[in-house]
């Protein structure tokens, strides 16, 4: 430390040095859900297991935490890309597309204006120059802007206004990347704790009868029809009055508060539609049968009155006298199912079947039937909302009107069952079973969490439990139909009896009403009934006895009964349940008592010290019992004098079910063998001991401890899950705890560790467990989290026969076995054997630790990339802290050797699942660390040599078995995967333990070590980067890379531990040293190491072909952006300092990703190919965006012919064919460098500039270009913009134009050719097929948005629109850095362009004002700097800045607005001062205005007004231009875009009336015969509208009159013979392109500056129109046309020997003319209307005709319902008339206040002369000027008349231009008439008729 300064030291300590230890070892009480712990009884000495089971249910949990690791800021940041209340520290970014949004409504929704029309008409005097500028209001102009000022100063105020506001953590509002990646996220496993399935809540309402005469009893139990089975225990409920309960006074000694319960919870793990509530109502016992006992409940109504009341206050005393004498006893009386079917939701349950396997059962799969997912159950309660189970369902109240009378001998489950499912069936039950008329409602809800007063199935509160308390809640225990895997966590121990049948039936005539009394006895005296068995409903809490209840005369009674008792924690064999048979008299007799003995019989509770469950038929005996009955089983009495008498001579009579729900029996045979054993051993025992049925002396415990061990793993899964805790416990107690067993030491360590493996090769397999995200078993997570804890020695040493004594204190544990035993393997095991790198003898911090490792003193210095990893000599003998006994041995080392020494399966098993032995043996350092003295703080000596070489070995064994599995099939790579991960994980928690040095000399062989034995680079570098990202994301991985040892502030003066190359101090070394800081260099590799790793593996991903790699460079890149993201959010780097220091850190990914530009996704082509509309929408818009696409790229590299280049090309570049990388890697990659960017020390950024060849800042502003185009702004609505787009069949005409027409000329072109060399066509075919996928949207949460608030959509949006700025700012920053650093270089005016380029993109995405107003600074600062060259050299980005400039003056928000003024102003003072004459400016703002009023569809006139205006006022307030004739230029363009604009309203007019929209554009573009440029451009405007309407013939002619014009201009400066001598070359493709003749008088001179000096006034412009021209012809079917349209083009191709071109030329010919044998006939071309206007409503349209030409297979209705619709929307549907017929219009008898239209078809006309010209169909459906309509009429008027009287009338009109043209409608400029007489039409007639006549004949034969 001592060589760095003092800043780098306070850096180190403020990130916490870590020379503390990073471990803490918690202790967390366990979250008790009960307001005491459920515990055994007090005052009772437990046995040594059950003790054992209740301190491991109320000790606390042992966790080791990570001291700074998972702050919740940075995870929550992390996660959520954002944290609570974050976005409210946000400012909201105003971006117009937004602001437009919000007013587009209001503005679609006005009416159209009945004035449409009359607008064209010119009648209203609303011109463009009678509309004065002057008139308008300026908007504020901008403060200082003509004061001179310097541009250096100019500079600095920008940069300084740029970095106010700004936001420090760029990764906070970047959205979080998806978790896929994120390997080193490591689950916290979930808390163990009790199992709670479903939880439904039942609430008892009301339960009465039409009569009330006596107390009832209800009891609810929950039964699943299909698996036959009762799933809960009963809930007993009482909702007597208080004058029925007063009945059973006598009865009721006392009544506890939790038997008042009139509500339940009920648990269901298993969901399904065949859960019954089944509710069972008893009555007190009376003298008759059930059916006689109902039936004055089915035949009196209490309402009758008069007798009826007579008789139900006789039943009512009667009732009386019976609950007196007979209130204990009880009879059944009904019971009334409820299906729950609507609660748990069927469908969800069919649905995920599949899929809950899983979870708790073992049973067959075609029995299986659950309800979640196999996660679920281990980890804990099966929520209702999550499984879709009542997920919906509100609280509902059920009630039933009727009951099923309980029938006498049908009281048993079976037939329950039976009933349920006839029930389930039909309704026969009702017919078959009387009903008993009732009420009972219940109210169903699902169970919220917590629930205030509740009682545990123990009746123990559960909290909250208030004070004031209410009548309970009772949770009622589930039975479940599958076993549940979850570990038990509480103490339960309960047992429950149900009594099944008794066979009295060869019994005396006294047998009849039989009543069972039940009780758990301590003992055989009669006091020693146990008050353990749980009270019913309105009573005591517990107990004594019991009584079932009486079926009326029934010998052979079935029982339905549930006896719940509370079993003793301490059972013995005295223990037991006795039954005592009674039959009672239900008549009163004078004397008699009640009850009569009928017999006995009992269970024993323990067999084999054992809890006895399961079924017993039970014999029973008839007299009192012997003494000492108890200790044997009743079917085993011994002979007894004298002996017993039983009934049926001891044969079984007596049916009993007896169940435990208990977490201290184990209810396994293995499991009790192996506990016992334990527990002989701890403990002092009396040999033999007894397990089960065996008796074990001394000598053979150790070998039956053995087997037992061996067997654990056999023992059923349930009981292995439900006991995991403590079964892990004991074993792991084993493999550490001394043993003296007669004398003799026994190890159990190896049988110990290979039943641990073995159960957890067991609980990996079985299917019916969870596993988390690295395939982790969840119960073995949590254990190893929350549970283990070091084995703790023995807490009363024996004397004999048990373990030894310890003296040590402190946990430890006794050594391995003799070292020459375990050599042998150990050397078979082993890869190398020591590990520890040579450092320094004297102890040094953990900064210098790693520091010396890195510099590698003692290492050899010619070594490659990790050659300091070197192995050096061991530690110095004796230096460990305390000294130990050799012999002695810790758990950790203990685990560490069995790993070593495992063989065979148990080893493949231990690797299979290291992560569980791994953590085990971190958890165990930890403790081991905690524990020890604090001085001994050395991570050098904490372990020992042996342990370290036993580390060394297995991770040496992992590694190889990881490569291993990887050269398997899939299945094994993905356990290589989870192997892999559990590694990393494995160093990364020994970085935070061990000797640090030893830990990434481990790194060191592990990479090492897999590149050796690994072939497949995408695997290989998988593997490497999922370990490396785990590692990285250590709390200590900046200081573990040296971060602070940069040398980017003082590179003459490194650190020493910088290699010697570096250390020069020479000033000549300083450029060559910062160029080097962003490489990634060998010095830099062995500086920081972890992060070399990584930036080696990137570049490896980046660099490597073959499958699957784009999946491995995903995660590279989320590898660095995750790393980046958590230093960004990370609280301890928010000073700038530390930021500048860790971006130095990563300043070679600069290196990287500029290598990488050719791989990038290009986000300017998938805009394109989206058909993305921006909000200028202009051409150069569509230009820019599809520039850098791969057809562009291949047309670009295919044209030889350039006229002229600009700027550096470097298309001699070798770029190899490389993956390239999907958007969102791009993205995330982008983002990187931007971070980097933005915290890097500026100064050092700007040297680095500074000595860059021009060819990398070339490379460093495409990069920029892309990255703008990246982080572009997608706006609140974008996700269901995204969902409704089509791409279009048709891309937009101009993309579609560039692609032919920019073949390597341009700036963007030229950008092209310097990321891609010929041929390096990415992915070609890519950019057809691309759609709008999820992932390209802006990032993936984008399209996710149908379930978010609109507060969460405000929100997203607002941190994206921040994210936006902040990355384009970034953005303008590097851009300044690039003008400030190469200002004084040669290569300037190339740069100039890449940055105009950078600048211009940005401007053409949608951009909040704040970076509009910071980007219009810096422009301005470009043009006061560069603008001589901006002007001569940049011709075309000065077109596009123009464009880009005047589109923001139509912005409708005013600061953005303003900003473009001033630099539009600015733009043209600097032109004119540069030439004194703006005419080029002058003109692409011209040509700008009018594509921007062509095409922007939210293009605002007013507002463009408005900024003229502006315009005006600075040219007016310059004073220093007063004297110039600038100011008079300025206003004479003013005016002419002003007049532009005015066309532009009247074509918003006419945007519903495409033909007069037409007419309208040509109208404009013909007054531009003039201006060459601007016609061309309305030419194309017109080309792109006829596109969007399929209109492709008209769209052609549109390019073929704009080609014709380009050759005009061409013949006058060039006179080639191989081009076509002006538009007269073009008149066999159509007549009409004579127009463009530049023959007039008033044509100006192309060599005037500014005239024709657009890219298409070039020959490659001119073959870019003509080949899109006659791609369009061929759209339209027009084939002829286009081997036309290629003889004007072939000459040019062959003048420039473009074989390239001309091999596809011919190869599109061959496809025309195929198409032409192909199709011929079967074309269909236009059909024609003639279409005549009256009224004067119609302004100049009336009396005006038409030919309109319509898709081929137009109906005259079709036409007609649309002219009419149309017009009459304008004019009011009552005004619009459509005349019927064809005859002449007389005008003088139509309402002048209509509107008339008259259609006819019309079909083309042609004079005999013609037709022998006119062959073929094609050519008589083109250039046609003649069309001809017959009308009939009679000389009296009428239409039609007699066949003497008829006339025919044949029109012929004749149109101003030939169709096809580039309107879809001409005007009539002739018309023609020729009348026919009668005898003509006769003939004519007669022609037809002999016609019809020949064809009826030829059909007869």
């Amino acid at each position: 430390m001592t060589h760095l300064n003092s800043l780098d030291v306070e850096l180190a300590q403020e990130l916490e040095d870590f020379t503390e230890d990073d471990l803490d070892v918690l202790f967390t009480p366990k979250e008790c859900r009960t307001l005491q712990p459920s515990l055994p009884e007090e005052g009772v000495e437990l046995d040594p297991h059950v003790r054992d089971c209740v301190q491991t249910y109320i000790r606390e949990w042992l966790i080791v935490n990570r001291k700074n690791q998972g702050s919740s800021e940075i995870c929550g940041f992390k996660k959520t890309g954002s944290r609570r209340d974050f976005h409210k520290t946000l400012q909201k970014q105003t971006f117009e597309s937004e602001s437009l949004e919000s007013r587009e409504p209001s503005t679609q929704a006005r009416p159209r204006h009945l004035n449409v029309l009359c607008d064209v008409s010119g009648k209203v005097p609303l011109t463009a120059c009678g509309f004065d500028l002057r008139s308008l209001q300026p908007d504020q102009r901008l403060e200082n802007l003509l004061q001179q000022v310097s541009a250096e100063d100019f500079e600095k105020q920008n940069e300084e206004a740029r970095r106010t506001n700004r936001h420090a953590e760029l990764f906070a509002l970047y959205p979080s990347v998806d978790e896929e990646d994120a390997v080193e996220i490591r689950p916290v496993p979930e808390c163990p704790k009790e199992h709670l399935g479903n939880r439904i809540l039942v609430k008892v309402l009301t339960l009465k009868f039409e009569i009330e005469i006596e107390p009832l009893f209800a009891s609810i139990a929950l039964y699943d029809v299909k698996e036959r089975k009762k799933i809960s225990e009963n809930f007993h409920c009482d909702l007597n009055s208080d004058q029925f309960k007063g009945f059973l006074r006598a009865h009721t000694p006392s009544v506890a508060p939790s038997s008042q319960a009139k509500s339940a919870v009920f648990s269901v793990t298993y969901p399904s539609s065949d859960i019954y509530l089944v509710v069972k109502i008893e009555k007190v016992l009376q003298q008759g049968e059930i059916g006689d006992c109902a039936e004055p409940y089915m035949v009196i109504k209490e309402g009758d009155g008069g007798k009826s009341k007579e008789k139900i206050e006789k039943l009512k005393l009667q009732a009386e006298s019976f609950c007196q004498r007979l209130g204990k006893y009880r009879m059944p009386f009904a019971w009334a199912p409820i299906s729950l079917t609507s609660f748990f939701n069927v469908s969800t349950l069919e649905r995920e079947v599949t899929d809950v396997e899983s979870m708790v059962g073992r049973s067959s799969v075609g029995e299986r039937r659950t309800l979640s997912q196999s996660r679920r159950l281990s980890e804990r309660a099966l929520s209702l909302e999550e499984n879709g189970v009542g997920s919906n369902y509100k609280t509902t109240t059920m009630t039933v009107n009727s009951f099923f009378k309980q029938e006498g001998d049908r009281l048993s489950d079976e037939d329950l069952f039976k009933f349920l499912a006839d029930y389930k069936r039909s309704s026969s039950l009702q017919r078959r079973v009387k009903s008993i008329p009732g009420l009972l409602r219940l109210e169903i809800s699902s169970a919220p969490e917590i629930i205030n007063c509740s009682l545990t199935p123990e009746m123990l509160p559960v909290k909250p439990f208030p004070e004031n308390r209410t009548r309970p809640h009772k949770e009622i225990l589930e039975f479940p139909i599958r076993e549940v895997y979850v570990p038990h966590t509480v103490y339960r121990n309960l047992l429950y009896v149900y009594p099944q049948r008794l066979n009295f039936a060869n019994k005396l005539a006294s047998a009849r009403n039989i009543t069972i009394k039940i009780q758990f006895m301590c003992g055989e005296d009669a006091s020693n009934a146990m008050p353990v068995i749980f009270g019913k409903s309105n009573g005591p809490e517990f107990l004594q006895e019991v009584y079932t209840a009486i079926t009326y005369h029934n010998k052979s009674p079935d029982f339905y009964e549930e006896v719940k008792i509370k079993l003793p924690a301490k059972l013995t064999v005295n223990h037991h349940l006795l039954f005592t048979f009674y039959h009672i008299s239900c008549q009163q007799k004078q004397g008699a008592s009640v009850e009569s003995l009928l017999g006995y019989s009992w269970l024993p509770i323990l067999l084999n010290e054992r809890l006895q469950t399961g079924s017993y038929c039970l014999p029973v005996a008839l007299e009192k019992l012997p003494p000492n009955y108890s200790m044997h089983s009743a079917e085993k009495v011994p002979l007894q004098n004298p002996p017993i008498k039983w009934a049926e001579g001891h044969k079984g009579v007596f049916n009993i079910e007896v169940q435990a729900v208990s977490s201290v029996h184990t209810q396994d045979n293995h499991l009790e063998k192996f506990f016992t054993l334990c527990h002989s051993l701890e403990s002092q025992v009396t040999f033999p001991i007894r397990v089960l049925d065996q008796k074990i002396s001394e000598t053979s415990l150790e070998h039956e401890l053995k087997l037992s061990l061996i067997c654990l793993n056999s023992s059923r899964l349930e009981p292995l899950v439900l006991f995991l805790h403590l079964v892990l416990d004991k074993l792991f107690q084993l493999s550490v705890q001394p043993m003296v067993i007669a004398g003799q030491t026994a190890n159990f360590s190896q049988f110990a560790f290979e039943s641990v493996v073995a159960i957890a090769n067991s609980l990996h397999n079985s299917k019916d467990l969870a596993k988390d995200q690295h395939g982790r078993n969840c119960l073995l997570a949590s254990y190893v989290h929350y549970v283990f804890r070091l084995p703790e020695p023995p807490r009363d040493p024996p004397k004999s026969g048990g373990a030894a004594t310890l003296p040590d204190p402190r946990y430890h544990t006794y050594g391995r076995t003799s070292a020459a035993a375990v050599s042998s393997k150990l050397l078979q095991a082993r890869v190398m054997s020591s590990s520890n790198p040579d450092l320094a003898g004297t102890h040094c911090a953990a900064d210098e630790e790693v520091k010396n490792i890195m510099s590698s003193k003692n290492a050899d210095r010619n070594c490659n990339r990790m050659s300091y990893y070197c192995s050096g000599n061991n530690d110095v003998p004796g230096s460990t802290a305390t000294p130990r006994p050799a012999s002695k041995k810790h758990f950790h080392e203990e685990l560490a050797l069995q790993m070593v020494v495992s063989t065979g399966m148990v080893r493949e098993t231990v690797f299979k699942y290291a992560w569980f032995f791994f953590e085990l043996l971190v958890k165990s350092m930890a403790q081991y660390v905690h524990n020890m003295d604090k001085r001994d703080n050395f991570r050098r000596t904490r372990f020992s040599d042996r342990f370290k070489d036993d580390i060394t070995t297995i991770v040496n064994v992992v590694t190889s078995e990881t490569a291993a599995l990887l050269v398997k099939p899939q299945k094994e790579n993905e356990q290589a995967e989870k192997i892999n991960i559990s590694l990393a994980f494995f160093l990364y928690d020994l970085l935070s333990l061990m000797d640090r040095g030893f830990v990434f000399n481990l790194i060191k062989h592990y990479c090492n070590q897999l590149s050796a034995k690994l072939t497949n680079l995408p695997t290989l570098i998988s593997m490497r980067l999922e370990f490396l990202r785990i590692l990285c994301s250590h709390e200590h991985y900046l200081n573990l890379n040296l971060f602070f040892m940069n040398a980017d502030t003082a590179p003459a003066s490194p650190c020493p531990s910088i290699s010697s190359q570096n250390s020069s101090s020479c000033s000549s070394f300083q450029d060559q040293k910062i160029a080097s800081m962003f490489d990634l260099t060998p010095e830099y590799r062995q500086q920081h190491f972890l992060t070399g790793l990584l930036f080696t593996e990137l570049v490896a991903a980046l660099d490597a072909e073959g499958e699957g790699i784009s999946k491995v460079q995903r995660k590279a890149v989320s590898a660095i952006h995750s790393l980046l993201s958590s230093h960004d959010l990370d609280p301890r780097c928010v000073k700038p300092e530390v930021k500048v220091k860790i971006a130095a850190l990563y300043l070679p990914l600069v290196g990287i990703i500029l290598d990488a530009l050719p791989q990038l996704y290009d986000f300017t082509a998938a805009d394109a190919r989206s058909g993305k509309n921006r909000a200028n929408g202009s051409d150069e818009d569509q230009e820019g965006i599809s520039a850098i696409n791969q057809n562009m790229a291949l047309a670009i590299a295919g044209n030889n012919f350039t006229s002229k280049t600009s700027g550096t090309m470097l298309s001699s570049l070798p770029y190899k064919q490389y993956n390239m990388l999907s958007a969102d890697t791009t993205r995330n990659l982008m983002i990187c460098f931007l971070w980097i960017m933005k915290n890097a020390d500026q100064s050092l950024i700007k040297k680095w500039i500074a000595d860059l060849p021009s060819m990398q800042l070339n490379r460093i502003l495409d990069l920029l270009f892309i990255c703008v185009s990246c982080f572009e702004y997608k706006g609140k609505q974008s996700s269901d913009k995204v969902s409704t787009q089509v791409l279009q069949k048709s891309r937009d005409v101009k993309a579609r134009l560039e692609e032919a027409l920019l073949r390597g000329e341009g700036a963007r072109g030229e950008m092209m050719r310097r990321c891609r060399a010929p041929g390096n066509d990415r992915f070609p075919g890519l950019s057809e097929n691309l759609r709008w996928r999820k992932e390209q949207t802006h990032w993936r949460q984008a399209n996710e948005k149908q379930d978010k608030t609109k507060a969460e959509l405000d929100q997203e949006a607002l941190i994206s629109g921040n994210l936006a700025t902040e990355a384009n700012l970034i953005i303008l920053d590097m851009q300044e850095n690039i003008i400030q650093a190469t200002s004084a270089l040669d290569c300037k005016d190339s740069l100039l362009g890449g940055v105009l380029r950078v600048l211009v993109n940005s401007l053409s995405c949608d951009q909040s004002t704040t970076y509009l107003t910071h980007c219009f600074a810096t422009l301005r600062a470009l043009i006061a700097k560069f603008g001589d060259l901006l002007f001569e050299e940049e011709v075309e980005q000065c077109a596009d800045l123009c464009q880009r400039v005047l589109h923001h003056c139509s912005s409708s928000m005013d600061v953005t607005r303003s900003q473009a003024c001033a630099t539009l102003y600015l733009l043209m003072r600097f032109s004119f001062g540069a030439t004194s004459n703006f005419a080029r400016v002058k003109m692409q703002v011209t040509m700008s205005l009018a594509s921007l009023v062509g095409k922007a569809p939210d293009f605002n006139e007013e507002y463009l007004r408005r900024s003229l205006r502006t315009i005006l006022a600075y040219a007016e307030e310059d004073i220093a231009m007063q004297a110039t004739p600038f100011p008079t230029q300025v206003e004479e363009l003013l005016c002419n875009l002003n007049s532009i604009l005015y066309d532009t309203v009247k074509m918003r007019e006419f945007q519903e009336d495409p033909e007069m929209l037409m007419d309208l554009m040509y109208r404009i573009a013909k007054s531009y015969q003039t201006s060459p440029d601007l016609r061309l451009t309305w030419l194309q405007n017109m080309a792109e509208k006829h596109t969007k309407k399929k209109c492709y013939t008209e769209a052609a002619m549109c390019l073929v009159h704009a080609a014709a014009l380009v050759a005009e201009y061409l013949s006058m400066l060039e006179d080639h013979s191989y081009l076509p001598v002006g538009s007269v070359s073009f008149q066999n493709i159509s007549s009409n392109v004579l127009e463009e003749s530049a023959v007039s008088d008033d044509t100006l001179s192309p060599d005037e500056d500014g005239v024709c000096s657009g890219r298409y006034f070039t020959e490659s412009g001119l073959v870019g129109l003509l080949e899109h021209a006659a791609e369009l012809f061929s759209t339209g079917g027009l084939y002829e046309t286009v081997n036309e349209v290629y003889k004007l083009v072939i000459p040019i191709l062959e003048a420039h020997r473009d074989f390239r071109k001309l091999t596809s030329t011919h190869d599109k010919l061959q496809k025309a003319f195929d198409s032409i044998i192909s199709k011929g006939h079967k074309r269909m071309f236009g059909t024609y209307f003639r279409v005549g206007f009256y009224g004067s409503k119609f302004g100049d349209l009336d009396e005006q005709e038409f030919v309109y030409k319509e898709p081929a297979i137009t109906k005259l209705p079709e036409i007609s319902h649309r002219l009419e619709g149309f017009y009459g929307q304008c004019f009011g549907e009552e005004f619009v008339e459509v005349i019927k017929d064809s005859a002449p219009v007389d005008k003088t008898k139509l309402d002048p206040n209509k509107a008339y239209i008259q259609i006819t078809f019309v079909e083309p006309y042609f004079d005999e002369y013609e037709m022998k010209d006119r062959v073929t169909y094609f050519e008589k459906n083109f250039n046609l000027r003649r069309f001809m309509y017959t009308t009939p009429f009679t000389l009296e008027g009428r239409p039609r008349g007699e066949l003497q009287e008829q006339y025919r009338r044949n029109t012929v009109l004749t149109t101003m231009h030939a169709f096809p043209y580039v309107k879809t409608r001409i005007s009539v400029i002739q018309k023609e008439e020729v009348h026919h007489s009668p005898r003509f039409v006769r003939g004519l007639q007669d022609q037809t008729m002999t016609s019809l006549h020949l064809c009826l004949m030829f059909s007869l034969f």
